[in-house]
This record gives structure tokens, C-alpha cells and sequence, in this order.
């Protein structure tokens, strides 16, 4: 269903970029599409571009409907349009599906040129770096210098801070919502159990399942149940499911018997015919890879001596998988480079998918820092 002064019907595009891509990982991409969507009208000065950096399971698909499918409304659909606190009757809004996606970008599912196969298991690990420099060569090719604001939740949020380190001529402001500046080892823990869900499927193949002609979905399944789980908090799960019985009695077994139990395995079977393995191992990764601080004696405040960029930075209470102690973490290294930045720890009880709700404050704050973004 369309969501009200939505900016309705649009269509993807993708752009070819021939520039060779030095990943991280040492791999060159000789080449490489990227799929991307537009919202809004891009001024004469090109001034008031926003880029929007999705999540983990996320892709360029931020806003409106598609014309073959009215239902398939943007992921953020609440946040950015006419009117709604990113306000695209003054800014043009980029969402863009990074490398390794599975959503029309080059990745696992493309085909290689050198092989004539699908990439698969030999599509090389992509880090948030090197989705940043993908990233130009988008802003590049829209002959855009300078993006007004680059924003994004949780792994979206770590591209936005990585902007403002690499190309901190190249960003205004930062918004980095539900973020952190490196995962804890908990983290890196579900995010391991997760591959190894999908690496252990009987079906997975080594990563080359496509040449099999299967797919390792019940490790998929699982991976999104367990992920699903750490999104959400103990007071949001109460409240929606409690301790509800499907059928109003206990049945003495191990089928679906709770209304919890039903939803996980709902949201697991869906993911698992949406989004590709290989994409989520290497999402995964560029998360546990992701600690600008390291290079720098795991001194964050000397990471961000060069940055430019004024920041908004938001988290909330629930999050206990990106706690607000880590979205402090970052204001404090800010602070301590005299940049500006301003800071909320918002109320609310949906846990790390937060940042994706209509919450009124949450929505209040993100349309005041917007409205005063000059262009």
C-alpha cells in the first residue's frame, strides 16, 4: 500500500563505471554496476544532494513504489518525500544498492566476464572503504562535488561516518543513526553464527549453489530468524507477542506453537526467497571489518582529525545491539576535535530497528536538523 506524500512511482537506474575499483582485500574490479534510485529534483548548483546508505539487508530502494508493484514501499519511506523530514521538495535524495548487493549492483549473482558465470563463492570480501569509493564514483558520474548531508542507519551510519574520513571536502553534514564506530565481540559473535548457519547448509555448495541450482535456504532462514531477534528488544517482543499460543493450547511438541515462533519463521522464510547468502556473508563481514580507529592506535578521537563534516548523531534506548553508549562514543571522539555535533538519545521501545519506525521525536528531531541544512 502506498504511504501518504510518498514520492510515488519510481524507477531504478543503474550506472557502469569503467574506473578500476583497488578493493580493500587487494582484489581489482576491472568494473562494476551500480544500482541506484532518485528522489526529487537536483538544483542548479547541485547543492542540495543527499545520499542515503542503507543497511544490511537494505538497497537502493528508500522510497515510493514500484509501478509493477504498489505494494514494494521504499524501506524508508516514512522519512524521505514531500514534506516528511528528509523533504525532497528541497533536497535530492540518492539511495544506491552497494557492491556484493544482491539487488542489481555487481555481486555474487552477477555474472563474471572472465568465467561467464555467476561471481558466487569468488566475488571478493567489500568493505564499508571500499563501498565509499564505489560510492564517488556514483556522486562522479551526477556530477556531484559535495553532498549537502549523507545519511544512514547502522551499517548505513558506518558509511556516513567513512564518507566524512575519506572525503571530508565532499560532506556537510553527517547523520549517523544507531551506529557504532566498531562492533563489539557479542556482535561479532551473532554475525559468525549467522555465516555459519548458511555456510553449513547442505545446500550451500561452497558459495556456488547458483551452478547447483539450489539454494542454501534453510541456512539463510535461520541466519534472518537469529538476526531478527537482536533488532528487536525483550519490551517490543512482549508487548506484540507476549507469551500467545497460536492455537490457545499447548501441544506437546516442537512445531510452531507460540506467536513469536510463528512471526521468526514467517520473516526467516521471506528473507530467504528475497536476498541472496553470498550478499549476507559479505555484509556481515564489512560490518565485523569496519573500526576506522584501529589504523590509528584505536584512538577514535585521532581517526577523526581531519573530518570537516557537522554531525548529527542519534540512538536509541532499546538498542542493545548498537547501544547508545556507542553513538556517545562517537560524539565524544567528535567533541574532542572541536567538531560539531549535535547528540539525542531517543525513547523508544522497538529495539535497533528504531531507526527505521514513524516515531513523533525521533521524526521531530531528523526534520529540525534537516530544515537547517543550508543549500
Amino acid at each position: 500500500m502506498q504511504v501518504s506524500n510518498s514520492t510515488g512511482i519510481v524507477t531504478p537506474q543503474c550506472v557502469h563505471i569503467d574506473n578500476p575499483l583497488q578493493l580493500k582485500s587487494g582484489t581489482l574490479l576491472d568494473s562494476y554496476d551500480l544500482v541506484y534510485e532518485t528522489y526529487g529534483n537536483l538544483n542548479a548548483t547541485k547543492s542540495n544532494a543527499i545520499l542515503i546508505c542503507h543497511a544490511l539487508s537494505g538497497n537502493h530502494h528508500i522510497a515510493g513504489v514500484y509501478a509493477d508493484n504498489l505494494k514494494q514501499v521504499g524501506w524508508w519511506d516514512n522519512m524521505v518525500g514531500p514534506d516528511k523530514p528528509i523533504d525532497t521538495n528541497k533536497f535530492f535524495v540518492i539511495g544506491v544498492n552497494n557492491l556484493g548487493g544482491c539487488h542489481g549492483s555487481t555481486g555474487p549473482t552477477s555474472i563474471d566476464i572472465k568465467t561467464g558465470k555467476p561471481y558466487g563463492a569468488n566475488f571478493p570480501i567489500v568493505t564499508v572503504e571500499d563501498w565509499v569509493t564505489s560510492q564517488v564514483q556514483l556522486a562522479n558520474y551526477l556530477g556531484i562535488d559535495q553532498f549537502a548531508a549523507i545519511a544512514g542507519g547502522s551499517l548505513g551510519g558506518m558509511q556516513a561516518l567513512q564518507w566524512t574520513l575519506d572525503y571530508p571536502e565532499r560532506v556537510r553534514h553527517a547523520l549517523v543513526i544507531a551506529a557504532a564506530s566498531k562492533l563489539t565481540a557479542q556482535n561479532i559473535a551473532f554475525n559468525d553464527v549467522a555465516r555459519q548457519a548458511i555456510i553449513t547448509d547442505k545446500d550451500f555448495h561452497g558459495g556456488d549453489y547458483y551452478a547447483q541450482d539450489t539454494l542454501p535456504r534453510q541456512g539463510l532462514r535461520l541466519a534472518r530468524m537469529l538476526g531478527h531477534i537482536t533488532y528487536l528488544s525483550d519490551d517490543s517482543m512482549a508487548a506484540k507477542f507476549g507469551r500467545d499460543l497460536r492455537s490457545g493450547k499447548i501441544s506437546f511438541g516442537y512445531g510452531v506453537e507460540f506467536e513469536i515462533e510463528s512471526y521468526l519463521r514467517y520473516q526467516g522464510d521471506k528473507f530467504a526467497d528475497q536476498f541472496d547468502a553470498n550478499s549476507y556473508l559479505l555484509m556481515t563481514k564489512a560490518l565485523d571489518y569496519f573500526d576506522p580507529a584501529s589504523a590509528y592506535g584505536n584512538n577514535l578521537s585521532a581517526a577523526f582529525h581531519a573530518v570537516k563534516s557537522n554531525f548529527l548523531v542519534l540512538s536509541f534506548t532499546s538498542d542493545w545491539r548498537f547501544s547508545p553508549e556507542r553513538s556517545r562514543d562517537i560524539v565524544k571522539a567528535l567533541l574532542d576535535n572541536a567538531i560539531n555535533v549535535s547528540y539525542a538519545e531517543i525513547t523508544s521501545s522497538h529495539g535497533h530497528d528504531s531507526f527505521l519506525m514513524a516515531n513523533k521525536h525521533y521524526h521531530q528531531l531528523m526534520r529540525a536538523y534537516m530544515d537547517n541544512i543550508e543549500i
